[in-house]
């Protein structure tokens, strides 16, 4: 009997794909599949005669639908493409058919359109291909009859006009252009795709705005490591290539097995994997852990209020992901696309990237990681992200992380929800962290799988406030204004993404330890801010210190946003009374949202101020993030107007839990245990770039970040006590 295919769609990708197989044979073979299943049992099998003993050849008869049954079946295709088993026995029973007959029409119906959505693509490629090369043409002549602005002779090599440069750098963007049309024009001829790296992504248009800000994703003063890195040759493609696989392979196994691989806490909660038989079960990888190098490795499950091909997306677009994880990524930069994908979407794109990972604190080192980002689809409605090394390819005395194959998996869920597990292994040179900071980081929490869910889930809340439609209107501050809400979101994002880049011991970052002051940990930079309408133009001088508190990270968190214990700690609120203005939640736990306050100082002279506040609190970390702002811009933005020239100078706290453990082995949750704070302000020193820093201004930031910390300290002292 005829068994059906049964492979799932979406199952093709470039790295998986033949290239004798075309879209027409797959068709005919499916059509030759379904005319099978749809004969009548006396073609199939005759009954026994004399004839048997010489059969001739039969006919095929194949069956016809009729134009109702047709008919019906498209309206429903519009509407639904991918019917499942109860739509087809539904839709088979009111058409008389079986519902193998539903699914192979469909089958076959999805392939006609992807056949005829890319004609027209490759018909608007070869367009734009002409195009291009006439463009190329003209650039070329013009090249060749420039002439020098001052004699009028031709232009002498080193002696290359504005105009020429410029025309230079079309030329190369040009041929880009050139070799990606050639790369997707060549998948019609049966060329791999893989030795066509496409060089631009055309992808549909993003459904999400998270206001990825100039320069997120961008390498600005990077590190040693990252700076020594660029694009891979072509001659490592195929061994990205294969290691992507392979690291996709061993990242499933990872997220699905249990024990022995997989050992767990006492009370059931925390995976630790087991060393010995990682290295039983997974023998290749990539090679054996580096002298002094430690193992961090965590697996983490969480269902979050967002739909799965939304999250492949965030994951797979560089700006997205560094938006998203702004806490945790202080640098990302996607160097090549080996690969964009099929069907116009993820599956199978492959992306050689660069990043850098922090912690909230310039006591810990942040880690640069050179590494290749592969997404495949599993099945319907399951994918998976990973990430593995590109060190041994690419060997360099600088690496002090390694990340052997990390990532998540991501199952579709009801309601637009999605289950992911994520598994974070690295191996990492963490002998520079502070030992204020040595617990934490060494437990593998700073870093590790449940830090970047709970990070994950927060901000899935966050982006559901932000689409959300049926704001109650009876509390009183609740901003209902559909467009000042998507605004004032936007600017309060900034603020924080703003706070985080500029607080880690990034390697971009030179931060100087004040010496002779009694504030010994106190670290302080200096940056110039240049033609940047999202920062008040002259001198930004930064302070930061980190301190331990013997009080829990919620108490801590309760106590820096709360606006009335506010007067307690902020110096620059002069005592007035701080009243809250307006606010929008941000998810299930009250402490997240963003908050107008006003300060009514007690000082008549003093004109009132706003500071923009946002509070964000997970079980792993929280912050408490503010600036000042102008009341007559922010009422353009609580206006709906663009939020992108309000000026912010951010300061604020990061609060991280200590890293003591429980009996039972895990690290304490935020309601208990000691905490980790981290303070850091900016301040406009000078609204001259060019001014000189003065030592009268330094002394003044560290006294202002001394006497803040000793009276939280004293606050919280009292509090606890």
């Amino acid at each position: 009997m005829f068994q059906p295919n049964n492979t799932m769609e979406g199952q093709l990708h470039p790295l998986e794909m033949t290239q004798n197989t075309s879209e027409s044979e797959i068709a005919r073979m499916r059509d030759e599949e379904f005319d099978s299943t749809t004969k009548s049992g006396s073609e199939n099998h005759e009954g026994a005669s004399g004839d048997d003993q010489n059969p001739r050849p039969k006919k095929k008869r194949y069956h016809r639908h009729t134009q109702h049954q047709i008919q019906e079946m498209e309206a429903f295709f519009k509407e639904c493409p991918h019917p499942d088993d109860k739509q087809r026995k539904e839709l088979g029973r009111e058409l008389g058919l079986e519902p193998l007959q539903v699914k192979f029409w469909f089958q076959n119906k999805r392939t006609q359109m992807k056949t005829q959505h890319e004609r027209q693509d490759n018909t608007q490629l070869r367009t734009e291909n002409e195009k291009l090369r006439a463009d190329n043409m003209r650039y070329r002549e013009a090249l060749s009859t420039a002439s020098c602005p001052n004699c009028g002779g031709p232009t002498a090599i080193g002696q290359m006009t504005f105009d020429e440069h410029h025309l230079r750098l079309e030329n190369a963007r040009l041929r880009e252009e050139i070799d990606r049309i050639s790369a997707i024009a060549a998948k019609y001829v049966g060329k791999p795709v893989v030795n066509y790296p496409l060089l631009s992504s055309p992808m549909p248009p993003r459904p999400l705005d998270f206001g990825a800000q100039p320069g997120i994703g961008e390498m600005y003063g990077a590190g040693e490591l990252l700076r020594s890195i660029s694009a891979p040759i072509e001659a490592d493609k195929p061994m990205i290539i294969e290691l992507a696989v392979a690291a996709m392979e061993e990242l499933v196994r990872m997220a699905q097995m249990g024990e022995p691989l997989w050992m767990t806490t006492l009370d059931g909660t925390t995976f630790m994997l087991n060393e010995e038989e990682y290295v039983r079960t997974f023998p290749r990888g990539i090679g054996p852990k580096p002298t002094g190098f430690k193992c961090e490795a965590s697996r983490e499950t969480a269902v979050v209020i967002m739909n799965h091909i939304n999250l492949v997306e965030i994951l797979m677009d560089v700006h997205q992901w560094s938006t998203v994880f702004s806490g945790i990524v202080s640098k990302a930069s996607t160097l090549d696309v080996l690969s964009t994908g099929v069907a116009g979407n993820y599956n199978g794109a492959l992306q050689v990237m660069a990043a850098e990972f922090q912690v909230l604190s310039p006591l810990v080192p942040t880690r640069e990681s050179y590494y290749v980002r592969y997404c495949k689809q599993h099945a319907e409605g399951t994918w998976a992200v990973v990430d593995v090394s590109l060190d041994n390819i690419r060997p360099s005395p600088t690496v002090r992380c390694r990340i052997r194959p990390s990532g998540c998996l991501i199952q579709e869920m009801p309601n637009g929800y999605s289950k992911v597990t994520w598994v974070e292994h690295v191996e990492v040179d963490d002998r520079g962290v502070h030992s204020l900071y040595k617990q934490l980081v060494s437990s593998g929490h700073a870093f590790g799988a449940r830090r970047w869910v709970a990070t994950l889930d927060r901000q899935c809340e966050r982006l559901a406030s932000v689409m959300a439609t049926n704001i109650p209107t009876g509390d009183v501050g609740v901003i209902t204004n559909q467009d000042g809400r998507k605004s004032m979101l936007k600017l309060a994002e900034r603020m924080v993404i703003s706070f985080c880049s500029g607080v880690s011991a990034s390697t971009s970052h030179t931060w100087t330890t004040l010496s002779g002051t009694g504030a010994d940990d106190v670290r302080v930079m200096t940056r110039k801010s240049v033609d940047d309408p999202g920062r008040p133009p002259g001198i930004v001088l930064s302070a930061a210190t980190s301190f331990w508190l013997p009080v829990s990270p919620k108490t801590v968190f309760d106590f820096l946003r709360d606006e009335n214990s506010r007067s307690e700690w902020d110096i620059l609120s002069n005592g007035g009374v701080v009243q809250e203005m307006a606010h929008i939640a941000n998810g299930r736990d009250t402490g997240n949202c963003v908050s107008l306050l006003r300060v009514n100082s007690a000082n008549s002279s003093q004109s009132n101020m706003l500071i923009l506040q946002e509070s964000c609190t997970d079980p792993t970390a929280s912050f408490v993030i503010y600036a000042p702002v102008d009341i007559v811009a922010m009422n353009v933005v609580l206006n709906g107007g663009d939020p992108d020239y309000v000026a912010l100078l951010p300061s604020g706290f990061a609060i991280l839990p200590d890293g003591t453990t429980t009996s039972t082995g895990c690290i304490a949750d935020a309601g208990s245990g000691g905490s980790l704070l981290t303070v850091a302000f900016q301040i406009l020193v000078d609204s001259v770039p060019t001014a000189k820093l003065s030592l009268g201004s330094v002394a003044t930031v560290n006294n202002l970040i001394a006497c803040t910390v000793e009276r939280i300290k004293t606050s919280l002292s009292c509090e606890n006590a």
